[in-house]
């Protein structure tokens, strides 16, 4: 590493840490010719593929940017975006590649956007998905009910239905229910 003060070509790692919640090393080094300390950080580079074949850093303020958009206008606060950009950048990261396509990316923001912000979800992928008309949505619509819905469940797991004329003795609303169907 090129010392910044002198130009000298060679340093010493004095102390090295990780940094960045484990996604950086911060390496404190010493000049071999002029004895002055400095830091660097070292980050493994995680390039972006777009469709057009040119690449470019991943940038968590490129994915803010997006979703920000998306977001206009909802209850969707700064710092949940920003944990929305490290979710998307470690769910890439863990891919284990060097170099990413776009499409990659968008599809790692829908998971966690759907689960911050159903509008916004709906939003996003409207232009991700290249919704074509209403069908498309009202498609993506039925798919975020069901999944809402979902089987009725209790604390202690899914529900199992209740025989006619039985008595529910339920664990979570603490009363008797006759079922007469």
């Amino acid at each position: 590493m090129r010392c910044p003060f002198c130009r000298h070509p060679d340093s010493r790692v004095v102390d090295s840490r990780e940094a960045e919640e484990g996604s950086a090393i911060r390496r404190r080094r010493s000049c071999l010719s002029c004895g002055r300390r400095f830091t660097t950080m070292e980050e493994a580079s995680l390039q972006v593929r777009k469709r057009s074949g040119a690449a470019e850093p991943f940038s968590r303020a490129k994915v803010i940017a997006g979703v920000r958009k998306a977001c206009q206008g909802r209850p969707v606060r700064d710092d949940d975006l920003a944990l929305l950009a490290q979710r998307v950048e470690d769910a890439v990261r863990s891919s284990g590649s060097a170099e990413v396509p776009a499409e990659a990316i968008g599809r790692a923001i829908l998971g966690p956007l759907r689960e911050l912000d159903e509008v916004a979800y709906l939003r996003f992928a409207s232009v991700y998905l290249a919704f074509e008309s209403l069908t498309d949505f009202e498609s993506a619509i039925a798919a975020l009910r069901s999944e809402a819905a979902g089987p009725p469940t209790t604390r202690d797991g899914p529900a199992r239905p209740v025989p006619r004329g039985a008595v529910d003795v339920s664990p979570v609303i603490g009363t008797q229910q006759v079922h007469s169907r």
